[in-house]
């Protein structure tokens, strides 16, 4: 297998969407889309009345008419949603998510990675969090239908995925751990949790053999790598090795958590990724986080790596998910060298640090965060948690407080929280309207953010993905 040497990064919420993807691998890279929240994704936009017919015609791909024929009817707008008003509900993701949920998050992993695809013969990823894994198995298997290339996946431990990308591609039965939030009954299920998807069940008929895509871990450590090396249940096929200076979530510092003056998280000599154990595992790998040159490209392949992966120099070119307006005032802000992304170690449920750009209007403002009424209305990074009696309830540190504590969370978890799913999604200009005003944006990029310029032409205030494949396959710079 030949592998490309520049992967761009799976950026959530529809970041990395399909003409991203799709732009990158026809230039012989690997696109990658971010499958976060991609049902949600696909519902809004029907409701939007799908103007160009792209996830119409994906949708009539889909080998299952009949449930496509059902998303259509449950959310496609013709004549678009009217100014002014709500996005239709879709329901949370839980372990025992509705069928129709199930549905909707297959077909939506299938519609992207079609569309990513669709006429040229370049490869295509799907990027998943381990932190959100009720909604994996289902993402998985739509984006197997539509021929993924690679998955990638990171944001955790994700040592079951490879056995059951070989489970889903023969078509058998598969089945997920499900991690659990401390309770503070003590309570435990009867059982511990699983989740489950059967293609089979799923498609009501004998399920077709899919090819098996290559699986890509995201690690930060030698020691990760090396576990999910030697103890996954199924074949690995190599690592993205990521850095603190990546953008999106990073992992947290080893040790007790110390920060700065800045109030951010510091990092140290432990942190640093050990290349020698890693390149002795002898599987490909790739470095990221603020390797957007040709000069870190070339001392990646020099320390043994296959290649980079790219995020923040995609994120704001032309064919990225953000909205324009977005990209524009970031853009303003890299030419007039005020760009500036904090590691904010509250900003995420995760509990992971979460780079945040600072931008006017956003949730990275104190006041425009202040001002927004919590909610929880879509639940990706809620954590399942035992009740008294032993069934699952689920809560998340960025719901109302008085919700989270009733739940058993600790209010000391709450301050500073946001809540990523809908402030991601109004990123890409899918926020949800309330009563209140419509859900402030929340932007994340990595620590190079400040040099986007450089893929700025004289003149121009806009570039493009290829601007970004080129600038990086071009010849080093001599060194000093």
């Amino acid at each position: 297998m030949v592998h490309p040497q520049i992967i761009q990064g799976g950026m959530g919420v529809a970041v990395s969407g399909w003409r991203l993807a799709r732009a990158v691998s026809q230039l012989g890279q690997l696109g990658v889309v971010s499958g976060t929240l991609l049902p949600v994704v696909l519902a809004r936009r029907l409701q939007h009345g799908d103007p160009d017919g792209a996830l119409r015609r994906a949708l009539a791909a889909f080998p299952c008419p009949a449930m496509a024929g059902r998303i259509l009817a449950a959310y496609f707008r013709p004549e678009g949603r009217p100014d002014g008003t709500a996005y239709s509900a879709v329901s949370m993701p839980n372990a025992s998510s509705s069928g129709a949920l199930i549905e909707l998050t297959v077909v939506a992993n299938f519609v992207e990675i079609f569309l990513a695809k669709e006429n040229h013969s370049g490869l295509v990823g799907l990027n998943l969090l381990q932190k959100i894994q009720v909604a994996t198995l289902p993402s998985l298997y739509g984006a197997m239908l539509a021929g993924v290339d690679y998955v990638l996946m990171g944001a955790g431990i994700p040592r079951d995925i490879p056995g059951a990308l070989d489970q889903l591609a023969a078509g058998e039965s598969t089945e997920l751990p499900l991690d659990l939030a401390p309770s503070p009954s003590g309570a435990t299920p009867p059982a511990p949790p699983r989740l489950h998807f059967s293609p089979r069940i799923f498609l009501n008929c004998e399920p077709p053999r899919l090819r098996r895509p290559h699986f890509l871990a995201i690690v930060s450590s030698a020691v990760l790598a090396t576990t999910l090396a030697r103890k996954s249940n199924g074949r690995v096929d190599g690592f993205i090795v990521e850095g603190e200076l990546a953008g999106g979530h990073n992992t947290p510092p080893r040790g007790p958590l110390k920060l700065s003056l800045a109030g951010e998280p510091v990092y140290g000599p432990r942190d640093v990724p050990e290349l020698d154990k890693i390149r002795a595992l002898g599987l490909p790998f790739w470095l990221a986080g603020a390797n957007a040159t040709p000069e870190k490209l070339a001392a990646a392949l020099a320390s043994g790596a296959h290649g980079v992966q790219v995020g923040t120099a995609f994120a704001f070119c032309e064919e990225s998910g953000i909205t324009p307006a977005l990209k524009r005032e970031a853009l303003a802000l890299v030419r007039s060298g005020e760009a500036r992304v904090f590691t904010d170690p509250q900003a995420s449920p995760t509990g992971f640090p979460f780079k945040v750009l600072a931008l006017a209007g956003t949730l990275s403002e104190p006041e425009v965060y202040a001002a927004r009424a919590r909610v929880c209305d879509l639940g990706y990074l809620r954590q399942a948690f035992a009740r008294p009696d032993g069934t699952l309830g689920y809560r998340c540190a960025g719901e109302p407080v008085e919700a989270y504590e009733r739940k058993g969370g600790d209010c000391a978890e709450t301050p500073g929280r946001k809540c990523l799913c809908n402030g991601l999604l109004a990123t890409v200009g899918l926020g949800q309207r309330h009563r209140d005003g419509d859900e402030p944006a929340l932007v994340t990029a990595g620590n190079d953010v400040s040099e986007l310029s450089r893929y700025l032409s004289p003149g121009c205030n806009t570039y493009r993905a290829k601007d970004v494949v080129h600038a990086l396959l071009a010849a080093p710079s001599p060194a000093n």
